[in-house]
């Protein structure tokens, strides 16, 4: 373990589902209908990923997810669904679906008032990460987000080590907070030291390491 000293860390880049937020009340209903939906209009989907199948894959890039979901379908087809599924998601975060884990605000609002640069690095969609952001009140603390574009950004790491370039920052001074194993492995592939969220949707071992861990988000007060 190692606290922040002397302003080493200068930035915070959080993950969002598992770490600021929970969709995971709501996630099974939306791939369902939007898949559901999608079969009623083409006839070509014959049975329905589990419940297991897609909460296994949740925190992958999204184009990862319905490859392994979906395997049988064209990307372009799987781009369809994946689109609906963004809509479904964000209509219900806006009315209230989900889970925002305790002290969000409060923890960001502070980190703001400390000096610290705020931004994300998820392998979710832009408008999926500013509707949880935005309707948790937050959004406005947070720097623009970088988000996988299946271009010059493919993976987590790339985006944060696009932060490192884009503010002319070391990678040790960004500190990257996540609950999987991608957070975690992003973190090590840019030398950005990593803070663990063991109240996320991890699996017990999936984090061989970490700088800080943090059993809920009100603990970063302590290290930050």
């Amino acid at each position: 373990m190692q606290e922040n000293r002397l302003g080493e860390i200068r930035m915070v880049a959080f993950d969002v589902d598992g770490t600021l937020f929970s969709s995971e009340s709501i996630i099974f209903k939306t791939y369902v209908q939007a898949i559901e939906e999608f079969a009623s209009k083409t006839g070509k989907i014959t049975s329905l990923p589990s419940h297991d199948q897609i909460m296994n894959e949740i925190g992958k890039p999204v184009r990862t997810i319905f490859a392994n979901l979906l395997p049988d379908l064209p990307e372009s087809e799987r781009d369809m669904i994946s689109g609906r599924v963004l809509d479904l998601l964000c209509d219900a975060i806006r009315s209230g679906g989900g889970d925002f884990y305790a002290g969000v605000g409060s923890t960001i609002h502070y980190l703001k008032e400390k000096g610290y640069t705020i931004t994300c690095a998820s392998n979710g969609r832009k408008a999926y990460i500013e509707t949880v952001l935005d309707t948790a009140g937050v959004l406005q603390y947070f720097e623009p987000i970088v988000v996988i574009n299946q271009d010059t950004i493919q993976t987590k790491g790339e985006i944060l080590a696009e932060y490192v370039r884009k503010y002319n920052l070391e990678a040790s001074s960004i500190a990257m907070i996540g609950d999987r194993h991608s957070d975690w492995e992003a973190a090590r592939q840019t030398g950005c030291p990593f803070g663990f969220c063991t109240y996320g949707h991890g699996l017990p071992g999936e984090i061989p390491d970490f700088e800080w861990k943090f059993d809920d988000l009100p603990t970063l007060k302590e290290f930050f």
